[in-house]
């Protein structure tokens, strides 16, 4: 897997999120920016996804967590910069439990630069798996 590649996949699916974020439901390009959005995450999914899943097993696996694994889309952060994560903000990534902190509440975050899956605790992040 080319990690320059997937990061710049990744920043520009990033990219269009922020974009959509910064728009009005009411914006006439609204629709058109969405539909920009889920175009990139369906191709990202079809190049990345095998790869991706592959790599959440593991992650899973060095939690001890049994959920289910998702769609590597469904992990990603909101903004290339990360600022959200750093605001404590509870809806990036995909919540998940561990055997391993139990009764600890925690995501599972895709971020870009360097492409990397972080896991986030209430007052930390550590980083389980980077893009080589």
């Amino acid at each position: 897997m080319n990690a320059d590649t997937l990061n710049k996949d990744l920043v520009a699916i990033l990219q269009k999120k922020e974009e959509l974020n910064k728009l009005d439901y009411n914006d006439a390009r609204y629709d058109d920016v969405e539909e920009e959005l889920h175009d990139l995450e369906d191709d990202f999914n079809e190049t990345y996804g095998d790869y991706l899943e592959e790599v959440l097993e593991d992650v899973h696996s060095k939690i001890k967590s049994d959920a289910d694994i998702l769609l590597p889309t469904a992990y990603l952060a909101s903004s290339v910069d990360g600022k959200e994560l750093e605001e404590g903000e509870e809806s990036e990534g995909v919540w998940v439990e561990s055997d391993k902190f139990p009764g600890v509440e925690m995501r599972l975050v895709l971020v870009a630069n360097p492409p990397r899956i972080l896991l986030i605790l209430s007052d930390q992040e550590r980083v389980l798996w980077t893009a080589e």
